[in-house]
Parts: C-alpha cells; structure tokens; sequence
C-alpha cells in the first residue's frame, strides 16, 4: 500500500503517513508472532506458485466501485465535494442518518451483469474486483448481518454480486470482492481515518468487527466464493489478534487470494501500489497496480480528465514488464451504467491484446536491465522524494523462448538492442498476421533487428524475438 485506497487530500497526510507505514511495516517471519499462522505462513513455495498462478498468469483485472456514493456523484447540497466520489461523506463530514438516506433514491435499474462482465471480457481482462462494502458501510449484497445492504435497503431489492458472480462463472471470469473491513463510518464503532465527525459512529472497535464485519466476511466467503477478497485501509484498530481472527475465516478458503492491506501484521498475497507503476516493480514478490480511468473511483459526474487508451495501455504494458497486474477501475453511476467513456478505452484496449495478448498474459518480467526512466532533479512526491519519469520508448516481456518488444516509439529503420544476452534465432512482429520474418544480426550482445518504414500499430508495435531456450 502506497496510499490508503481513495485517499487524495492534503489535509490528510499525518493520516496517510501513519496508514502506510503499518501496510509496509516488517511482516513476522515466524510463525509463532502470529496468533494464528495465515497460509502464506504454512504453504510450501510449490504449493504457492500453484494457488497463485491464474493470478500471475492473468496480469489485467477490472476493479469496480459502486455503492450509493454514486446517488449524489460529488455533489451535497447542491456543492461539489472535492476529493473522490466514495468518499463524499467523509469529505464532506455528513451525518450518519443523513447519509443512510441516500438508500431511498439509490434503484440502479439499467444494471445488467451481462453486460458488465461482458465488457471486461472483450477489454482482455481475466478477473473482476468489486466492493462489496466500502468506508461508508453500505453492502452491495444481500447481507443478513447488517440491514444497511442494497436488498434491504433500496428499492432496487436486487443482489448485483450474486448476479455478477453467476456472469463471471459463466463467461470464464474469475470472480473477486473488496472490502472494508476496518473503516465503516456508518456502523457505531467503525474506525474512520481522521476520527469520528458524529456522535453515532462512536462505539468499540472489536464490537463492530464482531458483529458487522467478520459476519458479513463469512457471508462473502461462504455465499460468493471468491477468488480474491481485497481488503483496504488497515488502522492500528486492527490488532493482531483481532486480524487472526479473519484470517480464521481466510484459512478455510485455501484457494483464495487476498491483499496485504488486512493489517495486523499480515502480509498477504499481493503489495498493492495505488494510481502509480513502481519504477521496478516488487522484484520476487506479486504485485498489482491499482488505478482509475478518471480521477475517481466512485462515480463523480464532474469528472471527465480520462486518461487517454494510449496511456491506459502503455501502462499495462509497463506493468507486465515488472511482472505486475494492473487492476483498471470503472466507476459506474447510479443506475447501474458504467460511463461510456471508461467502456470505449476498454474496448480499444481489449482489441490490441486480441492481437497481442501473447505478449502480456503469462509473461515473465523483461530480461533486460534499461530502467526505462529516471529520478528528477526537479520534483518532488509528498514525501520529499524524487519523482520517478518513466521513458515511453520500449518494454520487453517474456515466456520461453520468446521475447516481446513493446515499441511505443518507432525507432526507424531497425531497432538495437545493446545489452541482449541471448541467443536470437529469428524475429517478427506479431500484428503481422504472416509473421514474416524480419532480417537481424547478433555481435556478442548486441542485437539489430531490421524494421518496415511504419509501425503495425500507433500506440505499442510488439516485436518478438525467437530465442534458442
């Protein structure tokens, strides 16, 4: 964890700070400091690499966040609430019963999962993360632990993550929840970074974990059956012993993948980089990207700064090259549409990887040591340190026998490679459906591949290199 999920403002930087130092703070190698030892304790290197490989195999995901934050889409009263849209009624210090009557007007009649799951499917993606109850404490499920859920609360009256789930089964998709399980600013006792604003989210931590969260967690596990549960903004509420207690729960499910932002000194599956690509990745550990299309998560009808389909796919290329996921966020509305703009850079990315899927899915990190970037003299990140600049000239991944050269930028007339420790026995691009070969020469480490005039493709040309294995 690199920033608590959805956390953008200032203000709140002691808070941040403090957040993730417990996300990265050293995990026990030893068991025995755990009260109760996670499968990452017990599990041999074999038997991880087998829970793990779908997920590493899979390197793109859609994240969704939806709830009844997308009601008022970042505006109260009539204001617009700065920060991000799932966040509103932090950011904007609104009272619980204000807040829960928001159930009322949230009927999101155009949902159809279908649709939704269909649409990951032609972007390319292999799995799908959902909240399923976010900081505001509102389930997205039929919940029989908490009456403050979609079925029993709204007049929509419908499961969307019984309905998703089914989809996902259906269409091949592996099927994955988020939740809140620290922060719930509706639930008395919820842990709210920053403090409490109403006398109503006062009560005992453990109370709330008790009778909320750890039930509704059983409910996820138990109903749904996901294959990865995402856990999110661990607080020092979250002790230990009362970690060992989900991770009770967690151990029933031996498949399962969860994050390393449970807390309590658990560490997970996954390191969980937020909205930026680290500039070397996690080298030997699993590791996924998070990041929003816009600047939001939850829908917010004011924003519109997109990112580009060139820069989207550039950097889930960037990531796969670091042996990384990318977990791409949609925030749909409140009627249950996701904005056709996020659809579009989809679509547009999931017709490159028709093409070019070989090159991301089950790949290896690149074999080469260009970093691809650099530290600036000049910028600063929140912490005072230098900003990393990537360069948007190429990336490699790779499988046996294979390599892939991203080419963002067409270098002319043949592509050098100074530093290939490797022994080339061909070469071609891969958008060439003829896979004609391509002229090259090899001097010890140095490979020069011949091109054509233009590139197949203007955002990512892949060129693969055949290697003797």
């Amino acid at each position: 964890m690199n920033m608590p999920h959805r956390f953008v403002k200032s203000t709140l930087a002691c808070a941040l700070a403090s957040v993730c130092a417990m996300a990265h703070a050293a995990t026990p190698t030893d068991t025995g400091m755990h009260p109760v030892p996670a499968i990452q304790d017990t599990e041999t290197p074999a038997q991880r690499d087998a829970r793990m490989a779908w997920w590493r195999a899979a390197r793109y995901g859609m994240f969704i966040h939806w709830g009844v934050y997308s009601v008022p889409a970042g505006v109260w009263h009539g204001k617009p609430v700065d920060g991000a849209g799932e966040w509103i009624m932090h950011d904007a210090r609104i009272p619980v019963a204000e807040y829960k009557q928001l159930h009322a007007r949230f009927d999101p009649t155009q949902f159809d999962a279908r649709t939704w799951v269909s649409l990951a499917r032609a972007a390319g993606m292999k799995y799908i993360v959902i909240t399923a109850k976010h900081h505001d404490g509102f389930a997205m499920f039929d919940s029989k632990a908490n009456a403050f859920n979609i079925v029993d609360a709204t007049p929509f009256k419908r499961d969307p993550l019984r309905e998703l789930a089914d989809e996902a089964k259906r269409q091949g998709i592996k099927f994955g929840v988020y939740y809140s399980q620290d922060q719930d600013w509706t639930a008395p006792g919820g842990a709210a970074i920053g403090g409490h604003w109403d006398k109503a989210q006062d009560g005992d931590f453990a109370t709330y974990l008790h009778t909320k969260a750890i039930p509704q967690i059983k409910e996820l596990l138990a109903k749904y059956h996901p294959a990865v549960l995402w856990f999110d903004t661990p607080t020092r509420e979250m002790t230990p012993q009362l970690a060992s207690e989900i991770v009770k729960l967690l151990d029933q499910y031996p498949q399962l993948i969860w994050n390393n932002r449970l807390g309590g000194g658990y560490a997970g599956d996954t390191e969980t980089p937020e909205q930026h690509i680290p500039p070397q990745g996690f080298p030997g550990k699993d590791w996924e990207t998070c990041m929003t299309i816009n600047d939001t998560w939850g829908y917010k009808s004011a924003d519109t700064d997109f990112k580009s389909t060139t820069v989207l796919l550039r950097n889930l290329v960037d990531i796969a090259s670091k042996g990384g996921n990318y977990l791409l966020n949609v925030g749909p509305d409140a009627h249950g549409v996701i904005p056709a703009a996020e659809a579009e850079r989809l679509q547009a990315i999931g017709q490159w990887l028709k093409v070019n899927g070989e090159s991301i899915y089950g790949t290896s990190p690149t074999p080469f040591a260009d970093p691809h970037g650099s530290y600036s003299a000049m910028q600063k990140d929140s912490n005072g340190k230098p900003v990393w600049v990537p360069a948007w000239d190429w990336r490699a991944t790779r499988r046996p026998g294979k390599i892939y050269v991203h080419l963002f930028e067409w270098p002319g007339a043949s592509f050098r490679l100074a530093d290939a420790n490797l022994h080339a026995t061909g070469a071609y691009l891969l958008a060439d459906p003829q896979h004609t070969p391509l002229k090259f020469t090899q001097h010890g480490t140095q490979l020069d591949v011949q091109l054509p005039a233009k590139p197949l493709d203007p955002i990512d040309t892949v060129l693969v290199i055949a290697t003797k294995s």
